[in-house]
């Protein structure tokens, strides 16, 4: 709970009170609620598991059960202040489209994911040539998680080949609590960035 706490924090921290909040893949709604309680956002959640739309309805989350491109292309254009899809985008069919149109929906979008590219990944693979199985990648590789693993360096060509502005990034180091300033690719846990369009 503790990775999951410092990134709701630094999240928390790019949004703005009162507004109108979207989260992609918003599983149980502990972000949403979290953002609810110290923010008074007007919070929406989408996610495609019904117990976890449960979970977030039985803490007051408006949630709703489906996929997250297809609710998004309901709303007109900058509708929502911030979308977020922290933990999500390495497990979409889809990563570009979601991301391009949560910029058309919303005025800001937060990105957060764990970083492959991570020392003790690199290591892991090249001496036992096999995925990465440890506390953060914890499925064989039949189990298709991640889908897309994605590395900062990845991500930030993704951003620039785009047009996607950077407005802020936040890169932790493997402990996901303290601040990575040097050689983020290599030596980052996990990362964060509040993008907007240019």
């Amino acid at each position: 709970m503790e990775k999951r706490t410092v990134d709701m924090q630094i999240i928390g921290d790019w949004v703005e009170p009162g507004t109108r909040v979207l989260d992609l893949g918003c599983g149980q709604g502990d972000l949403l609620a979290y953002l609810m309680q110290t923010k008074g956002v007007a919070a929406v959640g989408v996610d495609l598991e019904f117990s976890r739309i449960a979970a977030c309805v039985r803490r007051g989350v408006s949630a709703y059960q489906g996929d997250m491109t297809t609710l998004m292309r309901a709303f007109p254009e900058r509708h929502f202040d911030r979308v977020i899809c922290s933990r999500t985008v390495q497990e979409l069919a889809e990563p570009k489209a979601v991301i391009l149109e949560a910029l058309r929906v919303g005025r800001a979008l937060t990105v957060g994911f764990v970083n492959h590219g991570f020392w003790k990944n690199r290591v892991a693979m090249l001496l036992g040539g096999r995925k990465v199985r440890n506390e953060v990648y914890t499925t064989a590789w039949f189990e298709s998680r991640p889908a897309n693993p994605v590395t900062i360096a990845d991500f930030e060509d993704f951003c620039a080949a785009h047009g996607i502005r950077v407005a802020r990034r936040a890169h932790l180091a493997g402990n996901w609590r303290d601040p990575c300033p040097l050689l983020p690719n290599l030596l980052a846990g996990y990362a964060l960035y509040d993008l907007t369009r240019a």
